[in-house]
């Protein structure tokens, strides 16, 4: 271990006195997660990776939203915080780590949907998010930092102007939504689709979460129209034109989080 993990796990109070194991888990982007063994319980410590607040990463925000979603049974419980390393521990959700190949079916849009609803009827969380504003806040960070984008990015940038526009007509108001849905965010525990993960999370439409999970698990449009449909309780060609809508903005946005993470990360891994 690094001495910032045993530092980490030195400051946690909840296994004060009590021999610990600690192994590194697989994922975490912009954050480094370890499964903690001690006293016969299993947990999960975060701690966050360097200069996250290039990303729009706000801890506090992140912290306050995860105690939130665990509300509804579909977050993971907080057990404790370390301030100053604004280290996590987690409840450890015992289940099966998603992927789009075992989400991409009817069954498994459904159950997405009914997660969702419970999520999205949490308390309210203590930021909004709007994909429009982080795409120009990130753009300042890639001028700032000299960080490299796709060639003929901003040409685009005039079509994203009336995605917003169009995405404007028939908008829902905001709820607290997740907002960076990848497949492994998703852990099924044998009863319901757990979501883990609240770095990127604020009040939103909840058509953006529909649109980010359907791009992110490769929905077709028989499985985004399905998910739309299981969310709303009935077809719903206006929402479902917006879902698809917010689906490509997601990967508009994340290409600028991706290139920005390349540059700062420490993480191994291929943006």
């Amino acid at each position: 271990m690094t001495s910032l993990v045993d530092e980490a796990v030195a400051r946690v109070s909840l296994w004060a006195g009590t021999k610990v194991d600690v192994s590194q888990l697989s994922g975490g982007l912009t954050n480094e997660n370890y499964l903690v063994e001690a006293g016969g319980q299993r947990y999960v410590m975060r701690i966050p990776g360097q200069s996250t607040e290039l990303l729009s990463i706000d801890r506090a925000n992140e912290v306050f939203n995860t105690k939130a979603a665990a509300t509804t049974g579909i977050g993971p419980r907080v057990l404790e915080h370390v301030p100053g390393l604004d280290v996590v521990v987690l409840e450890f959700i015992p289940g099966t780590t998603m992927s789009a190949g075992t989400l991409r079916s009817n069954e498994m849009a459904a159950r997405m949907a009914a997660s969702f609803r419970r999520l999205h009827a949490s308390p309210r969380f203590l930021k909004d998010f709007n994909m429009f504003r982080l795409i120009e806040q990130y753009l300042e960070i890639v001028d700032q930092h000299q960080v490299a984008i796709p060639d003929g990015y901003r040409d685009w940038l005039p079509a994203v102007g009336n995605i917003e526009r169009a995405v404007s007509v028939g908008s829902l108001p905001s709820v607290p939504c997740h907002n960076d849905l990848l497949c492994e965010n998703f852990i099924d525990d044998g009863v319901a689709l757990r979501i883990v993960d609240y770095e990127l999370s604020g009040n939103n439409d909840p058509c953006f979460d529909l649109g980010n999970t359907a791009q992110e698990a490769e929905f077709d449009q028989g499985l985004r129209a399905a998910l739309c449909a299981a969310y709303f309780g009935r077809d719903d060609a206006r929402q479902l034109a917006r879902m698809n809508l917010f689906a490509l903005m997601s990967d508009v946005g994340w290409t600028l989080w991706g290139a920005i993470q390349a540059k700062i990360s420490a993480v191994e891994f291929d943006f």
